[in-house]
């Protein structure tokens, strides 16, 4: 798993190298010439330092592209005895829709079962954002954290549940303004045993 993490952030950083090097061009330069496309003007006085906000912003919201798991978990991985399940709830998110690259939002709970080892409380949070932190569908953001998280510790289970809220859907197409979407993903013990999934959902049910 650190050798394939550590591989596609290569590909990527490569990627976006080449890109910049063949066409000479910036992320700040394409939003100056989209300006005039959508009926603006680049040098009106409140638009001419945007094209550099704008690249600044996707570079943030973006950098989950450039970070390396490995170095994120830091070795914080520690030996326990106890096998019961460990949860952590309402992990804000904040992503892009890869359909129409408007944000989606909402609350992720990670659970696992750990076999021997746990690790730090903070790390998973900063899981969940190196995979938000990209062109996502919400769908395939739950699995990649579940996934990551059983990797890492070796888990014998681990349980993701995803609720956000979509502006692709507020914004534009059906104009839902209320609507939100639930996804989920069941690795191991929360797929196989129904007593660990219902343990799971009792305790990130609202109170």
């Amino acid at each position: 798993m650190k050798g394939i993490m550590k591989a596609n952030n290569r590909a990527v950083d490569e990627r976006v190298l080449e890109l910049r090097r063949g066409e000479g061009r910036s992320l700040e330069s394409l939003v100056r010439d989209m300006i005039p496309l959508l009926g603006e003007d680049p040098n009106r006085d409140g638009l001419l330092r945007t094209p550099h906000r704008v690249e600044k912003a996707l570079e943030f919201l973006t950098q989950g592209y450039h970070a390396d798991i490995p170095s994120i978990v830091n070795d914080a991985l520690y030996e326990v005895e106890s096998d019961g399940m460990v949860v952590v709830r309402d992990i804000e998110f904040f992503s892009m829709c890869e359909h129409h690259m408007l944000p989606f939002f909402g609350k992720m709970h990670v659970a696992y079962l750990p076999s021997d080892r746990v690790i730090g409380l903070s790390k998973i949070p900063r899981i969940v954002d190196v995979f938000a932190r990209r062109l996502q569908i919400q769908e395939r953001l739950t699995q990649e954290v579940a996934q990551t998280i059983a990797d890492v510790v070796d888990a014998r289970g681990v349980g993701v549940v995803s609720e956000a809220t979509h502006f692709c859907m507020m914004m534009r197409g059906v104009e839902k303004q209320h609507s939100s979407t639930v996804t989920s993903a069941m690795i191991g013990a929360f797929r196989t045993q129904k007593a660990t999934r219902d343990e799971f959902l009792s305790l990130i049910r609202p109170r």
